[in-house]
């Protein structure tokens, strides 16, 4: 039970934290709505009998949309955004724009932080400040400092695309109706809408092929395990090779073809490779980095039948790592 129990948190959990590639940096534009809430607040009138009276404001759930432009560092954002908010009143207020409705716009400067920028989920928080227009004695005329803090998640579609749901605290200093000044406090989800233009980011490059160590081949006449001009040079060719390279090992493997019985031609093929060590050691090269194998008619270079004198298959393989 706690075995399925690990197994299904790991599946939900890994697409969370997977990324098909990291994010690269890029201009962004968005665009965003949801629904706001006002906070009460009382206003005063000016016109006829509403002279001088106090009105205590409880507006209703009311709507905001907007837009935003930015750039994405990976990590750290910066934007401008402009998001028009309206909520309904309780009261009309003659001669003000408070006529059962407020309406208000803010465009903002944002500062905002993305963590775990290359997850499918990723939380964020900002914060934003700027000017604000809220309606007063006429549409919008209050001109006020506007303020806004948010957290929130997204959702990485891909490296282009975004979609997030945030909550935000949105405020401004004292908006101006009938010469007097009322609080003004939101609290709005908002769900955006994000395109990026950035480059998606370069794959990462291919592993480096793995570099085989040197090698060399050392031929042999039919039953036999004595060398030739030939094969003592390639063996000088390989002490060299291993001079070159340091402190290295070096390994004789030694084969037949598949002429004789497998008995004698295991013992045939260790006297090749041990023939091969000693002129190794002729050349300069520490017995004690020599190791010796015989492999018979194991590991035909070329495939034959049996009893099959093939020259290629006579020979011992030098290997340097």
């Amino acid at each position: 039970m706690k075995k399925a129990l690990l197994a299904a948190v790991a599946a939900v959990a890994l697409p969370v934290a997977a990324q098909a590639q990291a994010p690269s940096p890029g201009l962004y534009i968005g665009a965003e709505g949801g629904l706001n809430w006002m906070f009460n607040f009382n206003a005063t009138g000016s016109v006829g009998a509403q002279a001088g009276q106090s009105f205590f404001i409880t507006p209703t759930t009311g709507w905001a949309a907007g837009g935003k432009i930015g750039y994405d560092f990976v990590g750290p954002r910066v934007e401008i955004e402009g998001v028009y908010r309206w909520n309904g009143t309780n009261a009309n207020i003659a001669g003000t724009a408070l006529n059962n409705q407020v309406g208000q716009l803010g465009i903002l400067a944002n500062l905002l932080y993305d963590f775990m920028p290359a997850s499918v989920i990723t939380p964020y928080i900002g914060a934003g400040a700027g000017i604000g227009f809220v309606d007063g004695n006429s549409s919008l005329s209050s001109t006020v400092f506007a303020y806004q803090g948010i957290l929130g998640l997204a959702w990485n579609a891909d490296q282009n695309f975004r979609v997030s749901l945030d909550g935000r605290y949105y405020g401004t200093s004292n908006p101006v109706v009938n010469g007097s000044s009322w609080t003004n406090n939101n609290f709005s989800v908002m769900l955006g809408l994000t395109l990026k233009f950035g480059e998606s980011a370069a794959p990462p490059p291919p592993a480096p092929a793995p570099v085989a160590p040197p090698s060399f081949m050392v031929f042999f006449d039919w039953d036999r395990a004595n060398l030739s001009a030939q094969a003592l040079n390639t063996i000088k060719q390989a002490a060299g090779a291993y001079k070159t390279k340091g402190n290295a090992r070096v390994t004789a493997t030694g084969h037949t073809d598949t002429a004789g019985s497998e008995q004698y031609n295991m013992a045939l093929s260790l006297r090749r490779a041990n023939a091969v060590k000693d002129a190794l050691v002729r050349e300069g090269v520490p017995a004690t980095a020599i190791s010796v194998v015989g492999r018979g008619e194991q590991g035909l270079l070329v495939q034959t039948g049996p009893n099959v004198r093939e020259p290629q298959n006579r020979r011992v393989e030098i290997v340097i790592q």
